[in-house]
């Protein structure tokens, strides 16, 4: 069999194609100035040596020290007067300067005497007629004997002066035991803040991410198809539950506020506020035996409810009105508990600014599903002549709504004052895109909502998800200042973009057969969810939870550089100040908090997963 032999085409291709390489990774130096002069300089290899000794040191403990601090004055040059060491008494520590004058550059000798034995000091020049000015520059070590004496060999800086000026060597002597340093215990508390402060953000992240998961699963909401009528109400009642949903949840809690002084008043209200909910909650789910009611008793139950859920919402208000004062009442006097009322005052503070948002949203809920149930029936019922002019009106009057929300927020964001700009405008083209596509639609065609529901979520988890979270505490720290709940805000708000991408992929992944046998048993959609769906995906879901809650104690290092709090903002506060023992300290507890949280989320899969 013949050798094939290679042709010169290949060979000068793989040459292009290496030369290429070279070119690219060529011009790759050249735009990072990679350049090792720099590196090679002596005063940079002078610090990282410094820097490097300091972070091999970090200040954990110490003891308390008995410093000895010796001056003598030095001349920068030589004066006509004659420079001499002054005279000593031979029996304290004292340091001699041979010569007490020189040029500078020259170098002088500088000899210790009665120091404490065996011990490093620190020498340091202090450019002042002062001997006592703060202001003083380190200029090198010295090392005590057994008889407490040391020759140390100074170059004189370049400091000229007509005054005299001093050198002052100090030794510092260790006594007692060790004991935690100070940085050690703002190291303690600062980690202790970081991993709650990650622990709060992976639980909001979490309880946030889960049911934005099912939004963006594309095998769940593929099949949701929707007729135009039924689209166009429920965007109509959305809105309008929303906007009167928040109407009445600000009356709720102006009722709540006031008697927010009088503890016993809020109490009160509040038990008839819970009662009649529970009652008027039990006649709403009552049924007849026989079935059978006529008249307006037929509609009875349905207000029932309504009512049973209004008196739910303002016991609510009144129930944090009251966790509120008596969290105020409690925490002084619970001493070192006192953190258990002051819970109790910010949860009840938290849920009560949450509540306005809670009942709008429960409202819109409502409100979209009836009319979405409403516009089903209409689509059903009616012949397609007549549902296309009513589709024709929902249409334009959804499209408007839409738009109006647009406009009022872009007016809003960019401080438009012009009505024409911001509401005729927007209206007019709402109108034009709802009549377009409801001419353009068959009167009964089921339209894929579910798809486009999935491709708006996926784009806002995406565009969330590509902001880093040091981004989003510079702007947490703007909205409620410098601290950990500027951290908590910025994790949980990446937290539940990342999560929710995460728990969406696996909602995608699960098996098929359990999804179609479940649905083949006549199960609404809801059931299916619970009986087909949440089984499958529990343990990912916990894997991945215990995952991003790693992830976010690492990651709250680095948000508090920009003010997020925990032990990020001590680290950078360190190295600014130059502080690298500190620094060290901080760099070792966040290390082994992070193979501490490695070790125990992988016993925690292997245990639960």
């Amino acid at each position: 069999m013949k050798k094939k032999i290679p042709s010169a085409w290949k060979s000068i291709r793989l040459g292009i194609i290496i030369l290429m390489t070279l070119v690219v990774f060529a011009y790759g130096f050249q735009v990072t100035k990679i350049n090792l002069d720099e590196f090679r300089k002596e005063s940079r290899q002078e610090s990282r040596v410094r820097v490097i000794r300091a972070l091999a040191r970090p200040d954990i403990l110490e003891y308390q020290q008995v410093e000895t601090s010796v001056a003598a004055p030095l001349y920068i040059p030589c004066q006509t007067v004659e420079s001499k060491n002054p005279s000593f008494d031979q029996s304290q520590p004292y340091i001699l300067l041979i010569p007490a004058c020189g040029a500078p550059g020259e170098y002088i000798q500088v000899e210790g005497f009665n120091f404490p034995p065996g011990l490093k000091g620190l020498v340091y020049f202090i450019p002042s007629p002062d001997p006592n000015d703060k202001l003083a520059l380190q200029r090198g070590n010295v090392q005590t004997d057994h008889q407490g004496h040391f020759v140390y060999e100074l170059q004189l800086p370049d400091r000229h002066s007509d005054q005299v000026q001093y050198l002052r060597v100090v030794v510092r002597q260790n006594v007692g035991h060790p004991h935690f340093s100070d940085a050690a215990i703002e190291t303690w508390d600062k980690i202790i803040e970081t991993l709650f402060l990650a622990l709060l953000a992976t639980t909001i992240g979490t309880l946030l991410a889960i049911p934005i998961s099912f939004l963006a699963a594309r095998n769940l909401m593929k099949d949701v198809k929707s007729s135009l009528t039924q689209i166009s109400l429920m965007i109509i009642g959305l809105t309008l539950g929303i906007y009167f949903s928040m109407t009445i949840a600000r009356w709720m809690r102006g009722i709540a506020d006031l008697v927010r002084d009088d503890l016993t008043s809020t109490i009160i209200v509040a038990v008839f506020c819970g009662l009649a909910s529970y009652n008027l909650f039990r006649y709403g789910f009552y049924k007849p035996e026989n079935g059978k009611s006529f008249g307006v008793r037929v509609y009875l139950p349905q207000v029932a409810q309504i009512c049973a859920l209004l008196f739910t919402f303002q016991f609510l208000f009144l129930i944090c009105q009251v966790g509120i004062q008596t969290g105020l009442t409690i925490t002084p006097r619970l001493g070192n508990l006192a953190f258990l009322g002051n819970f109790i005052t910010r949860f009840s503070d938290l849920i009560n600014t949450s509540l306005p948002t809670i009942i709008a949203l429960s409202g819109g809920a409502i409100m979209g599903g009836l009319s979405s149930y409403c516009g089903r029936r209409v689509s059903e019922k009616l012949p397609q002549k007549l549902l296309k002019w009513i589709n024709f009106g929902f249409s334009i009057a959804a499209g408007v709504t839409i738009c109006l929300i647009i406009g009022s927020a872009i007016g809003w964001l960019y401080e438009i004052q012009n009505e024409t700009q911001i509401r005729l405008i927007p209206a007019s083209i709402g109108a034009l895109i709802g009549a377009m596509i409801s001419l353009s639609t068959k009167p009964k065609e089921p339209l894929p909502i579910g798809l486009a529901i999935y491709s708006i979520t996926r784009l806002v988890l995406n565009a969330v998800r590509s902001i880093e979270a040091l981004i989003m505490a510079i702007v947490a720290v703007i909205w409620v200042g410098i601290g950990p709940f500027a951290g908590v805000l910025a994790l949980g708000l990446h937290t539940i973009a990342a999560l929710a991408k995460l728990y969406s992929e696996q909602v995608e992944s699960i098996l098929p057969g359990p999804l179609e046998a479940i649905k083949a048993t006549g199960a609404n959609r809801l059931q299916t969810i619970v009986y087909a769906v949440i089984p499958q995906i529990i343990p990912p879901y916990i894997s991945f939870t215990m995952y991003r809650w790693d992830m976010n104690v690492r990651m709250s290092t680095i948000i508090g550089f920009a003010g997020g709090g925990g032990i990020g903002f001590l680290l950078i506060q360190n190295i600014n100040l130059l502080n690298y023992r500190a620094a060290s300290t901080q760099m070792l507890a966040i290390a082994i908090v992070v193979a501490t949280m490695d070790y125990l989320s992988s016993w925690m899969r292997g245990k639960f997963v």
